[in-house]
């Protein structure tokens, strides 16, 4: 398969006037653009939007509550379609309290207050995506946003449920590939087509999907493509040399290079439902070929397959004596391949992943204990159990980790309390533990290189608990607040980690006598909500007596046999501290015939290595977003601002990051076709072409890598 390239191409027709709006502008041509944007608006439109339908939040809620107290954020409908990018990351940039890896436009996995990596648990319908993504930067995350139908994120940790690598939060990408319900009418089909154009990467993207089936069978099949050019950025100095050495030659560029990408997937699922619940199976297939930013000459081909079963056994009554109310379970398998390949055609170096995956929960009915001032008491929870076993192996001359096998086997409780019914004064107390077992083996120098060492392994027996609590103080007002405990066990490349890692330009060394990662989290918020209007501002507070970074060793830089020198990092457990606040709210300022919505968004967090009191690397700067929403009609319309304040607290070896301004514009019309919807929508996306760059980027990359540059993107989808 022959590398990628930068993809030209010649403005006609549609791409004529996305490559006159993606150009610089002069000021006469930026007020013409205003005026396009704003007609797209008619004030003769009088028909009311049908406002969307609440859901209930799937990820860390087995019980089904209409609130939680761990802090969570849904993107789904058209919400999700607007916000839809080329990666997890980008889709989820906007979310309170998340932020983005921005290893380049394709691989971008989500930080959430301050936390990446392993500590981040990235499912896929609530099971593992098992892929090398959390290993380093430059690898993607397989799941691609075209197919998926609604992100779940929650902010906070969540390994009570999902286990240590989820100590820092979870992403939840949930789709209908095993259908849990009927989706039409016994016979009639229904689906979605959508296509995409433009964009700072000049993406060509089409994805359907088609269901069919009532009560009895239901089947789903989906499909994408997408195909993306080098990110067009602002005008900027590019290191000529790739990110080694200091004071290298620079020339000007308005491309990151080498970041054109190709991708490609599609998934069969079916399921017999009914009231009883549901019993389904699928199979999804992901491919994506894309370059690393990096190195120009280098691109990764990635793939992606996997099969899993799942169901839900709901009111099984006398089967087990009335107690359990509802059975759910999962099962799953992943086959995960990645090359790394060379100008030359040569594969340099072959990561593979062979996981699996399983989970089984009961939820038992509740148990009324009475009355009380505060309305009638019950009792309900859920029990479950969680395996995992994954096979990974790293092969040729930029491995630096050994093949290594981890597994793990999880029991948890939850249970809640409940008071009083709804309105002031109702609420819940909720607690919960979990136990787990887990195994690291590394095959050390299994190929007779002598790399890694001996072959060794590591056992470790994490345990996790929580406490929280949501309380209606009025009926508008409500509280919420969680205490947990958390413990992570080591990751293989926290353990075994000994050689060069190119993608971040440092020598990596894990640690065999890695303790586990302790920490306590503490989290308070206050919401509000009346009609359209709701504000919800919260604070937390995480100490960790071991928190595993990487940080330099002071030592001479390793010299490789070409002469090449790079500095030498170490995994190692400190104590450390991360804490942080978040806001977030709309304000209805006008009702009618025209409903015009004001919305905000606020976010810090700062982090401490409290052995050194330097901070913590790769930490979001606080950053601040107000969007005025128009809606009218069919008609939406939407002004954004963004700001990202300059951050300052890095810890020696890093630099500062500027801080920035972005102006988003979007659009969009829906108009009912008798059974059919269509969606015409239209995204300006920073529209001053503001140069901005990343302090959540590897500090090695972020001098290659800007934030895109202005573009308009349009799109359609069709749902039938």
């Amino acid at each position: 398969m022959k590398l990628l390239k930068t993809r030209a191409f010649t403005c006609h027709s549609t791409r004529h006037f996305i490559c006159q709006l993606t150009h610089p502008i002069d000021r006469h041509r930026l007020t013409t653009l205003a005026a396009l944007i704003a007609s797209m608006i008619p004030a003769a439109v009088h028909a009311q939007q049908t406002p969307p339908v609440q859901q209930v939040l799937i990820t860390g809620n087995p019980l089904g509550s209409d609130s939680i107290a761990t802090p969570a954020s849904v993107l789904a409908g058209q919400e999700l379609v607007l916000r839809r990018g080329s990666s997890l990351g980008e889709t989820l940039d906007t979310v309170p309290g998340v932020s983005a890896t921005y290893f380049g436009p394709n691989a971008s996995r989500p930080i959430i207050r301050g936390q990446d990596g392993d500590r981040i648990r990235i499912l896929s319908n609530a099971g593992a995506s098992f892929d090398a993504s959390s290993l380093s930067f430059d690898h993607a995350v397989p799941i691609d946003p075209l197919v998926v139908e609604r992100l779940e994120v929650l902010r906070g940790p969540a390994a009570l449920l999902y286990g240590g690598s989820a100590v820092g939060g979870v992403v939840n990408a949930i789709d209908n590939r095993i259908p849990r319900a009927a989706v039409a009418a016994p016979g009639a089909l229904s689906g979605a087509v959508e296509a995409k154009l433009g964009g700072a990467a000049d993406e060509r993207s089409v994805s359907g999907l088609v269901e069919t089936g009532g009560s009895g069978f239901v089947l789903h099949a989906d499909g994408f493509r997408r195909r993306t050019s080098d990110l067009r950025v602002p005008a900027f100095e590019r290191p000529v040399e790739g990110v080694e050495g200091g004071g290298a030659p620079t020339e000007r560029s308005q491309r990151i290079v080498n970041s054109a990408s190709e991708a490609t997937g599609g998934a069969v699922g079916g399921s017999l439902v009914g009231s009883w619940g549901y019993l389904g199976a699928g199979v999804d297939t992901y491919r994506n070929d894309y370059g690393i930013v990096a190195e120009d000459d280098v691109t990764i081909r990635m793939k992606r397959d996997r099969v899993a079963l799942a169901g839900e056994w709901r009111n099984p009554g006398h089967v087990f004596g009335g107690l359990i109310t509802t059975v759910r379970g999962q099962v799953s398998g992943v086959d995960y391949d990645h090359e790394e390949v060379e100008g030359s055609g040569a594969v340099g170096t072959t990561f593979k992943n062979r996981g699996a995956e399983g989970r089984l929960e009961a939820v038992h009915r509740a148990i009324p204990l009475g009355n009380s001032g505060l309305g009638p008491l019950r009792l309900e929870g859920t029990v479950g159990l969680q395996g995992e076993s994954s096979r990974f192996s790293a092969l040729g001359e930029e491995a630096f980790v050994p093949n290594t096998h981890t597994r793990s086997a999880a029991a948890f409780v939850v249970e809640r309390f409940s008071f009083g019914g709804v309105g002031a004064g109702s609420g819940h107390i909720g607690a919960g533990l979990r136990t787990e077992s887990v195994r690291v083996e590394s095959g050390g120098d299994a190929d007779g290189t002598p790399r890694f060492g001996a072959a060794s392994k590591r056992s470790f027996s994490p345990r996790s608990g929580s406490i929280d609590g949501v309380v209606a103080l009025t009926a508008e007002w409500q509280l919420s607040s969680s205490l947990s405990w958390t413990e992570r066990a080591p990751t293989s490349y926290e353990l075994y980690a000994d050689g060069v890692h190119a993608a971040t330009g440092t020598y990596e060394r894990g640690d065999r006598d890695q303790s586990l990662e302790r920490g306590r989290n503490v989290d308070l918020a206050v919401a509000w909500k009346r009609g359209a209007n709701r504000v919800r501002i919260g604070a937390y507070h995480n100490r960790f007596t071991n928190y595993i970074v990487l940080d330099a060793t002071g030592e001479p830089d390793f010299v490789d046999e070409q002469g090449g020198s790079v500095p030498i990092f170490a995994f190692r457990g400190v104590p450390a501290r991360l804490y942080g606040f978040e806001a977030e709210g709309t304000l209805r300022v006008l009702e009618g015939a025209r409903n015009i919505d004001i919305d905000a968004r606020f976010d810090s967090v700062s982090g401490i290595n409290r052995a050194t009191g330097e901070p913590l690397p790769r930490l979001s700067p606080r950053r601040a977003m107000v969007g005025v929403n128009l809606l009218q009609g069919s008609w939406t319309g939407r002004l954004e601002v963004q700001r990202a304040q300059a951050q300052r607290d890095v810890p020696s070896g890093d630099v500062a990051t500027s801080g920035y301004t972005l102006v988003n514009l979007s659009a969009s019309y829906a108009l009912n076709l008798g059974r059919q919807d269509l969606l015409l929508y239209a995204k300006l996306q920073n529209l001053g072409d503001t140069l901005a760059f990343s302090a959540t980027t590897v500090q090695t990359l972020r001098g290659l890598a800007p934030l895109p540059g202005r573009s308009l993107l349009v799109g359609a989808r069709l749902s039938f």
